[in-house]
């Protein structure tokens, strides 16, 4: 059973995706059904995933991350990481995630 929480806004065509808890496998459908709605609506130009209470993320978590990124450059939307800090950020900044993701 997944322990992460998802809620996704959107305001003057940025959808801001929030996760808390632990981001890893068990997160995938959730993440996954998160993200689909901002890709397909035309409204949408960019992507924003809020990581600020995300307390673990695990190698399957980045790969998601990878395969939003590039679903989002198929669909001409910008993509960016948003709030990472501690183990989070380690984790982001040892995957060289920095230089992939615009980091906010």
């Amino acid at each position: 059973m997944s322990s992460i929480q998802i809620k996704n806004t959107q305001e003057n065509g940025k959808a801001i995706i929030y996760l808390a808890g632990r981001f890893d496998f068990n997160s995938h459908r959730q993440f996954r059904e998160a993200y689909e709605q901002a890709l397909k609506e035309p409204a949408i130009k960019s992507i924003e995933i809020d990581l600020g209470s995300v307390d673990y993320l695990d190698s399957s978590a980045l790969g998601m991350l990878l395969l939003l990124r590039e679903k989002a450059a198929n669909a001409s939307k910008s993509l960016a990481l948003a709030n990472c800090r501690g183990i989070v950020q380690q984790v982001i900044e040892v995957a060289n995630f920095n230089k992939l993701f615009t980091i906010r």
